[in-house]
């Protein structure tokens, strides 16, 4: 598992906007990096969610936001649309993100294989590792206070 202090992965995938996102194009900010398993679920929208609703808090710690699943950009493009996501949401549908962060179910609920688990990183301006969460259990959120006080920390 990535620990804080080590370089942060980067990956290149497709957004719900069906453009190319780098997390080299982050590099000046810092970036709340989000894996979540499936778009139209209770718990990834409630997460989801929290961040929209609380991102101005992240705004104003110099903060972006990116949420990914091995959804398609199409299915990610239309919950994004309907929970009026104010960031973006990356498709690894190749599962090669998930992988290098070491946030994926071998095999999830209904015997689904290679489904990202819900995790949390803060990467800092520098792209390096500041604070990592990999949940097992799908059921739980990460812990959104430890993740704006280490946020605060980097201000």
């Amino acid at each position: 598992m990535l620990s804080p202090g080590q370089k942060a992965p980067d990956f290149m995938l497709f957004s719900s906007d069906k453009q190319e996102v780098s997390l080299q194009n982050y590099r000046g900010k810092n970036v709340v990096l989000l894996f979540f398993p499936m778009a139209f679920t209770s718990v990834c929208t409630a997460e989801l969610c929290e961040m929209r609703d609380s991102i101005s808090t992240y705004a104003g710690l110099n903060t972006d936001i990116l949420a990914v699943s091995v959804d398609s950009p199409f299915t990610l493009a239309k919950f994004r649309e309907e929970q009026n996501l104010p960031f973006p949401l990356l498709s690894d549908f190749n599962k090669e993100a998930s992988t290098a962060y070491d946030s994926i179910y071998e095999t999830f609920v209904f015997n689904l294989k290679g489904v990202s688990k819900r995790s949390a990183f803060v990467i800092d301006r520098d792209g390096v590792v500041q604070y990592a969460e990999v949940l097992d259990n799908a059921g739980e959120v990460p812990n959104f206070q430890a993740i704006q006080e280490t946020l605060t920390k980097l201000k």
